[in-house]
């Protein structure tokens, strides 16, 4: 056993420490945000899938790619989504709570992509902070990710609330 006041098997929960000059780290987790209620969602060609890898930009579509900022770098990319989900957890229970859609082009022939790093990291955060920002998304994209979410949790998807559901209504 690493330390003797936890458990065996119980792992301590890692955050991400948030340290500027107005605050003053004060051990493990102080200052800090919790990823534990976020996932993040790729859409690709029409499928969701939660790739965990994203977090670090690693996720499977992201893997061996040279990223740019220049669009016009990729012109024979296809658009890939990263959409950023945040549960919440209330007296009630939990539900989804927040999300975010980040877009990106890869062109897995060139090993090449585009993406703009600093809008992955801002829709994380306003996803954590319980946003609901999908704007680009398609009919089809929002058709995965809402058929994504009910299948991994339909009391979730069910106590969420109404302006997260409409944000993922389609025609069909």
């Amino acid at each position: 056993m690493e330390n003797g006041s936890q458990e065996q098997g119980a792992k301590k929960q890692i955050a991400l420490n948030i340290i500027n000059s107005k605050s003053k780290h004060k051990g493990f987790g102080a200052g800090s945000i919790d990823l534990n209620s976020l996932s993040p969602v790729i859409i690709d060609n029409g499928e969701a899938k939660v790739d965990i890898g994203a977090m670090h930009a690693k996720s499977k579509v992201e893997r061996g790619i040279r990223f740019t900022t220049d669009r016009d770098e990729v012109p024979n990319g296809r658009q890939v989504w990263i959409v950023w989900v945040a549960v919440d957890r209330t007296a009630e229970g939990q539900h989804y709570a927040g999300a975010t859609a980040c877009e990106m082009w890869i062109d897995q022939e060139a090993r090449k992509g585009w993406k703009i790093l600093a809008d992955h990291v801002n829709k994380m955060d306003a996803a954590l902070k319980r946003r609901i920002i999908l704007d680009g998304l398609g009919d089809v994209e929002k058709k995965a990710l809402r058929e994504l979410l009910i299948s991994r949790n339909e009391e979730w998807w069910n106590a969420s609330p109404e302006e997260f559901k409409e944000a993922l209504r389609t025609e069909e």
